[in-house]
């Protein structure tokens, strides 16, 4: 996950209902691909990995985005590792079923969860720069939500390319 810059969406409704498309075309990728391909290394991960690694931002997005609006840093801004590999290293061990259904059914959960932090938002609170910087970037709400989305675009087109050529 990295911070991607801002623009998306106009609104919190507009955002969640970008980051639900991404999260479907995602979960109908991870549905579409052949038995063997779900649990077979990509390069360093497995489409099981990707999407253990997506249930969990979902989850520490919305932790991250509550902590921040109280003032605090996110959690995994303190030492996340190059690219955050030591806080996905977590997020996939914790996530390590290798059933499909019930990985998807969390990521649907998830999902639903962000999607509704999301929309409980007003815009000021969305848009907010509480004072939070990663990379010498501010970080709002709204920034934050927005690369995770483009997170799933990415993982999604890359596990579809990979899946074309097996």
């Amino acid at each position: 996950m990295g911070i991607v810059p801002e623009g998306r969406a106009d609104n919190p409704k507009e955002q969640a209902d970008n980051l639900g498309l991404s999260i479907n075309e995602f979960i109908s990728c991870i549905e579409a691909l052949p038995d063997g391909l779900f649990l077979k290394k990509m390069d360093d991960w497995a489409p099981r990995d990707v999407t253990a690694h997506l249930i969990g931002w979902n989850i520490y997005t919305v932790e991250g985005c509550q902590r921040m609006r109280e003032g605090e840093t996110p959690f995994y801004f303190i030492d996340p590792g190059d690219d955050f590999s030591k806080v996905n290293a977590v997020l996939v061990r914790e996530y390590g079923s290798t059933d499909r259904a019930k990985l998807i059914k969390q990521i649907e959960i998830s999902a639903e969860e962000l999607k509704q932090f999301v929309l409980s938002l007003v815009p000021t609170d969305w848009e907010t720069d509480y004072g939070v910087t990663y990379k010498g970037e501010p970080v709002t709400v709204k920034n934050m939500v927005d690369a995770l989305s483009y997170d799933y675009v990415v993982h999604r087109q890359r596990i579809e390319k990979w899946a074309e050529k097996e």
